[in-house]
């Protein structure tokens, strides 16, 4: 079991997720501003390493309007290397990565340019993956999207898109979450089937909206979709409801004993774990220790 946290670390001085007004676009800028944040980068992923977080989700923000149309330059070739040092990096220390594109990612919607800048942010991201070299277990994460009021035609629509519309480099890569209002995890499991796409497993969203499914049960169900030696073993987002809230909120900072709880019903299974927690390496270091602990990682 790797446990990590998602894009920004709080300890260190740097993001990887800079960027400017795209009023202000300029290939010069954009080249600067991507120096900078692989640079950042790395420092994150040195800081996982030394302490153990060999989890980790990359930020969308890495290239700034990567999949705008104002970005015309040839980014890929001119950070190539940059790109594969980092992968070399991210292999040779075991590190898992996952990138988890923006809500505004929508494969079954209805509008035919929302579609088609979805792929567009698809590419941009999967290429990330690829040009760092990383195997196909490194994964995109996306939701089901919109029931637009006849879930059954909203899922047809997204396995047409699937089919008909993405890369293989992207389908190769690709996973769906189920959510926390509208995509539960049986949906995702019908999404599968119609797509081969393996589910990410999210514990918060699967207590706000289920089918009665028991955690443990649940957690099989989605890891059973997952073949290891392409898609590696379960990936799953892991967060606790923020009291008084609304639901599906995530807590500020862990709370060890429901993190305890969930590792000892989930016993003897093999995942991944992402802490969607908004004190992101703090409460990383606190879950790895109690999974040490506990003969988990």
């Amino acid at each position: 079991m790797k446990i990590g946290y998602p894009c920004i670390n709080e300890t260190l001085d740097c993001s990887s997720s800079r960027t400017f007004r795209l009023a202000s676009y300029s290939e010069e800028r954009m080249i600067d501003t991507v120096a900078q944040n692989l640079a950042c980068l790395r420092r994150i992923l040195e800081y996982n390493v030394q302490h153990g977080l060999l989890f980790f989700r990359l930020t969308s923000g890495l290239v700034p309007f990567a999949s705008h149309e104002v970005n015309q330059y040839n980014w890929q070739e001119h950070f190539k290397m940059t790109f594969r040092r980092l992968g070399d990096y991210i292999k040779s220390n075991n590190l898992r990565i996952s990138m988890h594109p923006d809500q505004f990612v929508v494969l079954n919607s209805p509008n035919e340019q929302t579609v088609k800048n979805s792929i567009a942010e698809l590419v941009y991201q999967g290429s990330v993956l690829d040009l760092m070299g990383l195997d196909t277990s490194a994964k995109l994460q996306i939701h089901g999207g919109g029931a637009y009021g006849d879930k059954p035609t909203a899922i047809q629509r997204f396995t047409e898109v699937y089919h008909t519309m993405l890369p293989e480099a992207v389908k190769a890569r690709l996973c769906v979450e189920n959510d926390d209002r509208t995509y539960t995890l049986q949906d995702c499991l019908q999404l599968h089937e119609l797509t081969g796409m393996p589910v990410i497993f999210d514990n918060l969203h699967h207590e706000c909206v289920n089918n009665g499914e028991p955690m443990r049960e649940a957690v099989q169900m989605a890891a059973a979709t997952w073949q290891p030696e392409k898609d590696g073993i379960l990936m799953m987002d892991y967060s606790s409801q923020s009291l008084g809230e609304r639901k599906g909120k995530h807590t500020q900072s862990i709370q060890e004993q429901l993190f305890h709880d969930f590792l000892a019903e989930t016993e003897g299974l093999d995942m991944d774990i992402m802490l969607e927690i908004k004190d992101k390496e703090a409460s990383a270091h606190k879950a790895l220790k109690l999974a040490k602990q506990m003969g988990r990682a």
